[in-house]
C-alpha cells in the first residue's frame, strides 16, 4: 500500500508546455492522481525541443510524468460534459489558458464552485488574472524580459542575455505546487477550495528578491556583472589552466586565506581590496589579480588548495561533468523512464529526498493513452465512449495535428 502524501488527491490539468505541467508533475510524484486533459491537437509541448528517440520532444518528456493523458474536444458539447464530469469530484484543476477562456467554455472558477465547493482550482497565466496586462501573451523568455530578470544576466555592453533553462517556467510551477498543497491543507480546515492566480510575472519578480530589494533601497539601477555577485567579491568564476571554477571568499578571513593560497600576501594591490566594500568597488583590480594567478594550476589542484583552506568554491560544470557527479547519483537526482515503446530517457528526478515520493515514476504517457480509462472511471459506459469517439468529442491514441 503507498504511502505518499497525496494519495488520493485528483488532478484535472489543462495545462500546457513549462509553469502548468511543473506544477501537475510534481504533485503527482507526490501521489496524486493527475488526469491530463489534451485537445485533439495535444499539449504544444510535445512539438517542442530537438526531436529525439521517434520524434518525441524533450520538452514534454521532462514536464509529465506520472500522468494520465485523455483527449477531449472543448468545443464539442459532448466534450464538455465529459471534463465537467470528470472536474465534479476532483480536488484540484490547473489550466495555463489566456484570462477568460476557461470561463467563455463555462469552465472558469465562479461557476465550477458552484458544483465542486471544495475546488482548488490553480490559474497559471503569463501576467496575472486581472490587471492592465492580464490578456498579453507571454512565455519563458518573454517574461524574463519583462520582469527585469534579463537586466541582471550577462556582461556590460553587451546584448541582452536569458537564462537557457526555462527557469520562470520551472519557478512559476514550483509556485503553483506550493499554492496547491497549501489549499488544500487549508480545505482540510476550512472545508472550500479556493482560486490560486499563479503568473510567470510574480514569479519571475519573486525570483529577483534581493536584487530588487537593493534596487529599491538605492535606486541604482544593477550593472551586469557576468558570473559575479553585485554585493559581494570576489564570488564569481575564474579561468584556471583546464577550465573555470567560481569562488566566494568575500568574508574578511576568507579573502585573506585566499589570497596565501593563491601567493598574494604582501603585494601592494591588496591594500585597496583590504575590505568587502573596496573588493566590490575596485572588482577590476581584484580580478586582474586573481585572474593572473589562478592561471597557474588546473581546476582540481585548486578546488583542493581552496577546499583546505575552507575557502568555498566549486567547478563551473558542463552537462557532461554534471552526469559522472557522485552527489547527483547519491541523492537520486537524474532517473530512467521507459516508455511504452521500450525507449528509456533519462531526466531529472523529484528533487525532495524523503518519504514524500515512495513510489516508482511512471514515464509521460502518450496522446489519449487513458481516454476510455478515466471515462470509465467517470461512470461511463464502453457504448457511450465509443459514441464520444465517433462524435470526435473524445480521441483515444490517435497522432496528434
Amino acid at each position: 500500500m503507498l504511502n505518499t502524501s497525496l494519495d488520493g488527491i485528483r488532478v484535472i490539468d489543462f495545462s500546457q508546455i513549462g509553469a502548468g505541467p511543473t506544477c501537475s508533475m510534481y504533485l503527482g510524484d507526490m501521489g496524486a492522481d493527475v488526469v491530463k486533459v489534451e485537445s485533439p491537437s495535444g499539449d504544444l509541448g510535445r512539438a517542442l525541443g530537438r526531436p529525439w528517440v521517434l520524434d518525441e520532444s524533450p520538452v514534454y518528456v521532462a514536464f509529465n510524468r506520472n500522468k494520465r493523458s485523455i483527449v477531449l474536444n472543448l468545443k464539442s458539447e459532448e466534450g464538455l460534459k465529459a471534463v465537467r464530469r470528470l472536474i465534479a469530484d476532483a480536488d484540484v484543476l490547473i489550466e495555463s489558458f489566456r484570462p477568460g477562456v476557461m470561463a467563455k467554455l463555462g469552465l472558469g472558477y465562479e461557476e465550477l464552485k458552484k458544483e465542486n465547493p471544495r475546488l482548488v482550482y490553480c490559474a497559471v497565466s503569463a501576467f496575472g488574472q486581472t490587471g492592465p496586462a492580464a490578456t498579453k501573451p507571454g512565455v519563458d523568455g518573454i517574461v524574463q524580459g519583462a520582469s527585469g530578470l534579463m537586466s541582471l544576466i550577462g556582461f556590460p555592453n553587451a546584448e541582452p542575455c536569458k537564462v537557457q533553462a526555462p527557469v520562470v517556467d520551472v519557478t512559476a510551477g514550483i509556485v503553483a505546487t506550493v499554492g496547491v498543497v497549501s489549499a488544500l491543507f487549508k480545505r482540510e480546515r476550512k472545508g472550500t477550495g479556493e482560486l490560486l492566480d499563479v503568473s510567470l510575472f510574480a514569479s519571475a519578480i519573486a525570483l529577483q528578491q534581493s536584487a530588487l530589494t537593493e534596487y529599491f533601497g538605492s535606486r541604482c539601477l544593477p550593472v551586469k556583472a557576468g558570473s559575479a555577485a553585485p554585493y559581494a567579491a570576489p564570488n564569481e568564476a575564474f579561468e584556471a589552466s583546464d577550465g573555470w571554477l567560481m569562488v566566494a571568499a568575500y568574508n574578511g578571513g576568507r579573502w585573506e586565506r585566499l589570497c596565501e593560497v593563491l601567493g598574494l600576501s604582501g603585494r601592494p594591490e591588496l591594500v585597496e581590496l583590504a575590505d568587502l566594500d573596496s573588493r566590490v568597488k575596485n572588482r577590476g583590480v581584484m580580478r586582474d589579480l586573481l585572474k593572473e594567478a589562478f592561471a597557474t594550476r588546473t581546476v582540481d589542484e585548486w578546488l583542493k588548495l581552496l577546499s583546505k583552506a575552507d575557502i568555498i568554491c566549486g567547478p563551473v560544470a558542463t552537462y557532461h561533468d554534471l552526469e559522472r557527479d557522485p552527489q547527483v547519483a547519491h541523492l537520486n537526482l537524474v532517473e530512467t523512464l521507459e516508455t511504452r515503446g521500450g525507449n528509456q530517457f533519462r531526466v531529472p528526478a523529484f528533487p525532495i529526498n524523503s518519504a514524500i515520493k515512495q513510489r516508482p515514476s511512471t514515464p509521460p504517457p502518450d496522446f489519449g493513452e487513458h481516454t476510455a480509462e478515466v471515462l470509465r472511471e467517470a461512470g461511463y459506459a464502453d457504448s457511450d465512449i465509443e459514441a464520444l469517439i465517433q462524435s470526435q468529442a473524445a480521441m483515444i491514441g490517435a497522432a496528434h495535428a
